[in-house]
């Protein structure tokens, strides 16, 4: 796997864009779109190993999927997909906590979605479309065969990720059976929207903005200093409430019954209420659910 975890070399062209949204200028700076750049990444491998990268954003993106069929035709894309109501409320929990979201209210973070789009803000900040994965997977499957691809849940791979874990390598062509567990999640903190909060956030933003007028990483150690000064004593993220759930799950109903038919499972679960834990509210034991197929299939 490259040492850079998400180089997001097929995300363009050529250069990134050299404007956007809170941070943006930051992220479009760590893109490694020179294709000499990219291929040192994986200098170090063996003739005989597989070689392999991380950038999620190649699924929303349907021009990146055509740049990776025409340089790698052959390539084996492993898709992991989240409820999407908790996959946009971890996003935005994570842009708010770090300054960048100058909303701290979720579901307005995400009525500002086309706004933000026409503004010309990335990607991450799609809350309600990184989530769509039916449109995703639809034209997936128009620039690769399903056996190119390997899709499963992320509730899966945190429940139960042994078999998740052989299923990939048993994908991949590689030896099952090596990996057991999975590295710490990271948890973001989730600072209280105090008077301080605000003004360090707004200073974070603007030393975003400025750190793009100065040449090479200047500015990244004033931004990421800030950064610290958000998270200090910051309280655990918050859970997500049913009632901002409940507004939502409309939103995702027509592409979630979209994905059920491209993929033939259920995926029902999605639409139901969960607990502060992240469980669901009255679901069938032992996390089984009823196919289309007749067979009970996990999420």
């Amino acid at each position: 796997m490259s040492a850079v975890k998400e180089p997001k070399f097929f995300l363009t062209d050529g250069p990134p864009p050299v404007d956007g949204g809170p941070g943006d200028i930051k992220t479009y700076r760590e893109h490694v779109w020179r294709r000499s750049d990219y291929e040192a990444l994986f200098a170090g491998a063996r003739a005989n190993q597989i070689k392999g990268e991380s950038t999620p954003f190649y699924l929303y993106n349907r021009a990146s999927q055509l740049r990776i069929k025409r340089l790698i035709p052959d390539a084996k894309l492993i898709i992991v997909v989240r409820d999407p109501v908790e996959r946009a409320h971890s996003n935005w929990t994570h842009l708010w906590s770090a300054g960048l979201d100058p909303s701290g209210d979720f579901l307005d973070a995400c009525a500002k979605e086309d706004q933000r789009i026409e503004a010309g803000w990335a990607d991450f900040w799609r809350y309600i479309g990184l989530g769509m994965y039916g449109e995703q997977l639809s034209h997936l499957y128009t620039v690769f065969p399903r056996e190119q691809v390997l899709v499963f849940r992320y509730r899966e791979l945190l429940t139960d990720p042994v078999p998740v874990l052989n299923r990939a390598c048993d994908f991949l062509g590689v030896r099952p059976g090596v990996l057991a567990e999975l590295p710490r999640e990271n948890v973001t903190a989730h600072p209280h929207a105090t008077m301080r909060h605000s003004v360090v956030a707004a200073a974070r933003r603007a030393s975003t903005a400025l750190s793009a007028l100065l040449p090479g990483h200047l500015g990244a150690g004033m931004t990421d200093q800030l950064e610290h000064l958000l998270q200090q004593d910051a309280a655990p993220r918050r859970p997500l409430t049913w009632e901002q759930r409940e507004a939502l799950i409309p939103r995702f109903k027509a592409d979630i019954a979209l994905l059920e038919t491209i993929t033939g499972e259920d995926f029902s679960n999605w639409l139901e209420p969960r607990g502060e834990s992240g469980g669901l509210v009255g679901a069938r034991p032992s996390g089984q659910r009823q196919a289309r197929n007749g067979r009970p299939r996990r999420f």
